[in-house]
């Protein structure tokens, strides 16, 4: 049987949902759906043991934010998705201690690029808590791959969490979808931690509360489809959706697909998810601050 590989859990409640049956409710599993700042939410919350292995997550929220609508450059659309960005964030953040925010990824890889280059846009304040009483000290860190480093993502990680000693810790990073649709169109929130890499098939150490122990949140948008996915979807709508799935096996096992335009698009999450970070991190920062302060 041909895998679906996805990093998005409303993703893998909707393939359940497609092999289950439209109205069938999943045990241990809510979903419903909600908005932020005009832009559509949908909140999975996996309750239990059995909806883990519904879904292949561990238990907890997942919050799917829909920004589509951004890329059409509406005139408020920059600022809404970073408020959004920012509501969403900002109930699953402890209220106070130091937060370490980790950017995972490799930054010579553009669609993976996206974890380091948020970094650029994060107002990282733990080492100007004299100057800057009133605000949370945050901690960056640019978390490498194993192949440049030879040093495992949780490793980095872990080693600065000792050391920063924070109330909580954000990851960053590119996903992997399931639809085309989605790439670059969808923000995922979680309070369940990561395992860099799961999307794609290549499963590295957890990044969780259970491995750091503090809450970890992870902040990541999908810029990758697997081919052989896309394969399929294409030979189903061009009418042979009975291709036996073994067929789809070969040259192309490897391949992952992303936007043509996704140098552009990069460019433009990491603002949006950094701005989003600083402003659920800073309370009372507004957009013309952070604009005034990255400049």
């Amino acid at each position: 049987m041909l895998a679906i590989r996805t990093d998005l859990a409303e993703e893998a409640h909707a393939l359940w949902r497609e092999d289950a049956g439209e109205t069938t409710r999943l045990p241990g599993v809510l979903a419903r759906d909600e908005e932020a700042e005009g832009f559509p939410v949908t909140r999975v919350e996996i309750l239990d043991e059995e909806g883990e292995t519904a879904l292949g997550k561990p238990r907890g929220t997942y919050l799917t934010i829909d920004i589509s609508a951004y890329w059409q450059r509406e005139e408020d659309a920059f600022a809404r998705v970073i408020r959004a960005v920012a509501e969403l964030l900002t109930p699953l953040l402890p209220e106070e201690g130091a937060v370490l925010v980790a950017g995972l990824g490799n930054p010579a890889m553009t669609p993976d690029a996206l974890g380091p280059r948020t970094l650029d846009h994060l107002l990282v304040t733990r080492h100007l808590m004299e100057v800057l009483p009133g605000m949370r000290p945050v901690a960056g860190l640019g978390a490498g791959v194993l192949g440049t480093t030879g040093l495992e993502v949780a490793e980095w990680v872990q080693g600065a969490a000792e050391h920063v000693r924070p109330a909580a810790v954000v990851v960053v990073d590119a996903l992997a979808a399931r639809g085309l649709d989605r790439l670059c169109n969808t923000v995922q929130i979680s309070d369940t931690g990561l395992v860099p890499g799961s999307g794609v098939g290549n499963h590295r150490m957890a990044l969780n509360r259970e491995g750091l122990g503090v809450p970890v949140l992870s902040v990541g948008v999908p810029t990758v489809v697997d081919a052989q996915t896309v394969s399929r979807d294409i030979l189903a709508e061009a009418g042979a959706g009975d291709t036996p799935p073994a067929a789809l096996y070969g040259l192309g096992s490897r391949l992952f697909v992303t936007p043509d335009s996704i140098d552009a698009k990069i460019r433009d999450l990491a603002k949006v998810l950094g701005y989003g970070l600083d402003m659920a991190l800073q309370p009372g920062v507004e957009l013309e601050d952070l604009e005034a302060l990255m400049a």
